[in-house]
């Protein structure tokens, strides 16, 4: 682990037992303020303590199958208690208002209030994580969008890409998961399929059989993948060359030229928006990812992980943005925060004279948790619309 690792770790583990201590002082003397109940809450936070940073450390370090099963724990671990430390602060937040409207003279039963409230916190954490959980873990949805481009031509109405986004292949997400998203993608029959970053978190050698199913992703026009930042974080060119041998097309800062029903179309790929800081000589460009293409060649797709590449792209003439990245937020309240680094966080939106589409991710990071911001396989559809060609 690097010097710079070990710092954000331990900032981790400090904000970490923090999260814990403000978490049981609020609850436990309020709902669990009994001997054994009181103990039995101290030892659950305390193991939460100590499960969430084993289950981060074990992503990375520990062997299969024994990482695997600690980073399940940790991880499922963290999710509950993300839960619980939000709802404890919503608690306290509406106690504060009460107590306000009780300086009024609103009469409150208010230790039968604080002992309910505190038992609700932990009720509606669990369910949370429940539910969460099971919404992770089944196979993400297809969802259709239309793309609605004025002038497209006729014989190119109906053109289908199939985008997948942020599976996340790793500790929680094996082969069988996979191979549930590549027979969906399939059965689709799209005409291209577009592969928005983050599939991996970890190496190459630990991982190559778990995402090996993407190589039977099948198009006519081709099967395209750009690198995320996760990529980056678990060795890019090992992952890149694997991407590679399955089959895949990588777009680092360039285009392929197809020509569905004879006419020229661009399919241009960046590498992720944080690429230059791992590697100055893969920064993100995406006006390189169009250097020599034909000029009648359009429409212009370019497949981005991060939606903030947009700002980038749009004076560049491209038509439609392909992102990932945001996981629409992935449980609450963490969407609200996206838009503090992004400028969307999910679905289709106008960038200008472009169209950008953001998904809400194919698989999960972290904890195996979705509230809110459900996963998608998204079948996305050009149609023609009314006006010139923009």
């Amino acid at each position: 682990m690097s010097l710079r690792q070990s710092s954000f770790f331990l900032r981790f583990l400090t904000l970490g037992a923090l999260a814990h201590l403000y978490v049981g002082a609020r609850l436990i003397p309020d709902g669990l303020h009994h001997g054994p109940s009181a103990a039995a809450a101290v030892l659950a936070l305390a193991l939460s303590c100590i499960l969430i940073p084993l289950g981060m450390l074990a992503r990375s370090s520990a062997r299969p199958p024994w990482g695997d099963r600690i980073a399940w724990v940790g991880l499922i671990t963290m999710g509950l208690f993300s839960s619980l430390f939000v709802f404890t602060v919503l608690r306290d937040a509406l106690l504060l208002i009460l107590w306000l409207a009780s300086l009024a003279g609103l009469e409150l039963g208010w230790t039968a209030l604080r002992q309910a409230s505190a038992w609700w916190v932990a009720t509606l954490a669990l369910a949370a994580t429940i539910v969460g959980f099971v919404n992770a873990r089944r196979r993400a949805r297809v969802v259709t969008v239309d793309v609605p481009i004025a002038g497209l031509p006729p014989d190119l109405d109906g053109f289908t890409i199939v985008q997948i986004s942020d599976i996340h292949v790793g500790p929680t997400i094996k082969q069988r998961y996979v191979q549930a998203i590549v027979d969906a993608v399939n059965q689709e029959s799209p005409d291209l399929v577009a592969i928005t970053g983050d599939v991996v978190d970890g190496s190459v050698e630990q991982l190559a059989a778990q995402a090996s199913p993407l190589g039977q992703l099948r198009a006519p026009h081709g099967v395209y993948l750009v690198t995320g930042n996760h990529e980056y974080y678990s060795g890019a060119a090992p992952w890149v060359a694997e991407f590679r041998r399955m089959g895949l097309r990588v777009l680092m800062n360039e285009h392929a030229l197809i020509h569905p029903s004879g006419l020229p179309m661009i399919i241009a790929g960046v590498t992720d928006y944080s690429a230059g800081a791992f590697d100055p000589h893969q920064r993100s460009n995406p006006a390189a990812a169009l250097a020599g293409a034909p000029a009648d060649a359009w429409p212009r797709i370019l497949l981005a992980h991060q939606p903030r590449s947009a700002a980038a792209a749009e004076p560049l003439g491209y038509t439609l943005q392909l992102s990932g990245h945001t996981h629409g937020g992935q449980f609450f309240p963490w969407g609200f925060f996206v838009r503090l680094q992004q400028p969307y966080t999910a679905g289709l939106h106008r960038h200008g004279r472009m169209w950008i589409y953001i998904s809400r991710g194919t698989g999960y990071w972290g904890p195996p948790k979705r509230l809110g911001a459900p996963s998608e396989i998204t079948r996305l559809l050009l149609r023609a619309a009314p006006g010139p060609r923009v």
